[in-house]
C-alpha cells in the first residue's frame, strides 16, 4: 500500500488513531476555556462559600447571552468594586481591561455602561439566598466558639446615605431639618450579627425614622431555638422578650423604660445586686408598637432576672446599668458572666464600622432604590466573605476571630488578588497562595486592650468651606471674599 492510500480527503491519521476523549476531559475542556474567559478568579479564596451554582447563566432572560459581563464575572466585578479602596465603576472596568491584556483577549471598551446595564440585571433574591447562604458558612465554622454552646445573636442599627437623586428620596426621604437641595437620603438598617464569628446573619432596610425595634420583628426567622438575643436599651420591650422567649430564644439587655426593682420587691436574691423579678403586663394604649390583639394575648407577667452592673473603669459616661434577661439559672450563667458578655456587645459597633468605613459602605454610590438594595447587598456578602478568611486564619493560629485585624485582611486581600490573576495557572500553585493568603491574615492580630478610653475628638482641622445653605446650581460667590450666598435673581 502507497502512502497516498493512507490518507483519505478531509481526514487525517493522527485524529483516526486517536484515543476518544471522554466525558470528564471533555468537561475539563470546557471548564478551562470558560475560565479563560472569567474575572472570577477571586472567587477561589472562598471556595463554596459562594454557591457557584448560583452565578451559572440561564437558558434565557437576562444573562442567557455569552457576553463578557456574564452572571458570574458581573457578580465578582461587583464583590471585587466594594472591596476596591476607590470603589467606583471605572475602576472595575479598568481592572477587566487590564486582565484582558494579559490573557492576549479583545480589550473592552472603557466606557461602564455594559457593565452598569449588567449589575441592574442581577436578581436581589439570588444575592439574598447568597448572602444566607454565607451566613449558614461562617455558622459552621465557628460553631466551636460559641458562648456556653450557645449562639449569641447582637442586633444593632445604623445609618448610611446615599446619592441625592429623587428616586432614592422617594425611598428614604433626608431629614425635615435639612433644605431640599442640601442633604441626602438617610436609610436606617438594623442588622443581626453573631457574635463569636461577625458573620452578619439578616439584616432591614428603612428610612431615618424607622425604628429599631419594627425592623427587628422583620428578622425573627433568623433566630433558632436555643440562640441568645443580645441587645441595648433600645430593644428593651416586653412584648419582644415574650415573643423571643415563645421562639426559644433567652434575652440579654439593659434596662430602659422601666424602674429598676428593689430587693423588697423581688421574687427571690440570687446573689449580690443579683434579683428574680417579675414584670407586669404594660397597660394597653395607643403609642404601643403592636396591636391591641397582641396585647390581649400578652401573659399577665413575666419572670426575668435583673442583675446591677457597676462600672469601675475611668472615663466611662455611666457608672452603673440593669441587665434584664430570661437566663435566670444563676448556677449555669453567673452575674459576672451576663456582665462581661453584655461587654461585648460592643463588638457590633465595630462590625459596622468595619463594613461602613473600613469597606466605605456609609456613603453609598447607586442612584437608583433598586442598585441600592444590591449594592448594600453586596457589601454584606463580601463582608461575610471577609469573615470567613478570618475565621480560618483565627483557627490556624488558634485566635479568637475579634483578634484578627478586618483593615489588615482587606489590604491583604486586595493585594493577594492580582497574584491569583497572573500566577494561578494551575491547581496546586492556587492551593499555595491561599494558604499563604491565610497565614498573611493570622499573622497581623489586633492588641486586647480591655477598658481603652480615647476622646472623641479630632485633632486635624476641616477645610474652612462655607456650607451648601441651598441648592448648589442657587448658590454664587461673592467676589473677592470668599464667602456665598444664594442667587435669588
Amino acid at each position: 500500500m502507497t502512502n497516498a492510500t493512507l490518507f483519505l480527503p478531509g481526514f487525517h491519521l493522527a485524529t483516526l488513531r486517536r484515543r476518544p476523549r471522554s466525558a470528564a476531559r471533555r468537561l475539563a475542556e470546557e471548564k478551562a476555556r470558560i475560565r479563560q474567559h472569567s474575572i472570577s478568579e477571586l472567587g477561589d479564596c472562598f471556595g463554596h462559600f459562594i454557591p457557584t451554582k448560583t452565578l451559572e447563566n440561564g437558558p434565557d432572560g437576562a444573562f442567557s447571552r455569552r457576553r463578557l459581563f456574564s452572571k458570574e464575572n458581573t457578580f465578582w466585578a461587583f464583590f471585587s468594586q466594594v472591596l476596591d479602596a476607590d470603589g467606583g465603576c471605572q475602576e472595575v472596568v479598568r481592572k477587566v481591561q487590564a486582565l484582558a491584556a494579559t490573557r492576549s483577549m479583545p480589550v473592552p471598551s472603557a466606557s461602564t455602561s455594559a457593565y452598569c446595564q449588567a449589575r441592574r440585571k442581577l436578581d436581589p433574591v439570588e444575592l439574598e439566598k447568597i448572602l444566607a447562604h454565607t451566613a449558614d458558612e461562617l455558622q459552621q465554622q465557628g460553631r466551636s466558639r460559641w458562648w456556653k454552646d450557645r449562639r449569641v445573636v447582637v442586633v444593632d442599627g445604623t445609618g448610611v446615605s446615599m446619592p441625592d437623586t429623587h428616586a432614592n428620596q422617594q425611598d428614604w426621604p433626608q431629614p425635615n431639618s435639612q433644605k431640599p437641595g442640601c442633604g441626602f437620603p438617610q436609610a436606617r438598617i438594623c442588622a443581626c450579627f453573631c457574635l463569636q464569628t461577625g458573620a452578619l446573619l439578616s439584616y432591614r432596610m428603612g428610612h431615618h425614622k424607622s425604628a429599631e425595634l419594627p425592623l427587628l420583628r422583620q428578622q425573627w426567622d433568623s433566630f433558632s431555638s436555643g440562640d441568645i438575643f443580645l441587645g441595648d436599651k433600645g430593644f428593651c420591650s416586653y412584648y419582644d422578650v415574650w415573643q423571643f422567649n415563645k421562639r426559644g430564644v433567652d434575652s440579654v439587655i439593659t434596662l430602659a423604660r422601666r424602674t429598676p426593682v428593689v430587693a423588697a420587691s423581688a421574687v427571690a436574691v440570687l446573689g449580690p445586686d443579683d434579683l428574680l423579678i417579675q414584670w407586669p403586663k404594660p397597660v394597653w394604649n395607643k403609642a404601643l408598637s403592636y396591636s391591641k390583639e397582641e396585647w390581649q394575648a400578652l401573659p399577665e407577667h413575666l419572670d426575668l432576672r435583673q442583675i446591677k452592673v457597676t462600672i469601675d473603669v475611668p472615663g466611662m459616661r455611666s457608672k452603673s446599668y440593669y441587665l434584664i434577661t430570661t437566663l435566670t439559672d444563676s448556677t449555669r450563667y453567673g452575674a459576672a458572666e451576663l456582665a462581661d458578655l453584655y461587654r461585648q456587645r460592643w463588638d457590633v459597633e465595630l462590625f459596622f464600622r468595619d463594613i461602613k468605613t473600613t469597606m466605605g459602605m456609609d456613603v453609598l454610590r447607586c442612584r437608583t432604590p433598586a442598585l441600592v438594595k444590591k449594592e448594600v447587598l453586596m457589601y454584606f456578602i463580601a463582608y461575610n466573605a471577609v469573615r470567613r478568611l478570618i475565621v480560618d486564619a483565627a483557627n490556624a493560629v488558634e485566635s479568637p476571630p475579634c483578634r484578627i485585624s478586618f483593615k489588615a485582611s482587606i489590604q491583604a486581600l486586595r493585594q493577594w488578588e492580582p497574584q491569583l490573576h497572573q500566577r494561578a495557572t494551575d491547581a496546586s500553585e492556587r492551593r499555595r497562595l491561599l494558604e499563604s493568603l491565610r497565614t498573611a491574615i493570622g499573622a497581623r492580630q489586633v492588641t486586647a486592650r480591655p477598658g481603652r478610653r480615647e476622646p472623641r475628638c479630632l485633632k486635624r482641622r476641616p477645610k474652612p468651606f462655607a456650607l451648601l445653605t441651598a441648592p448648589r446650581h442657587q448658590m454664587i460667590e461673592v467676589p473677592h471674599r470668599g464667602r456665598y450666598r444664594a442667587n435669588v435673581a
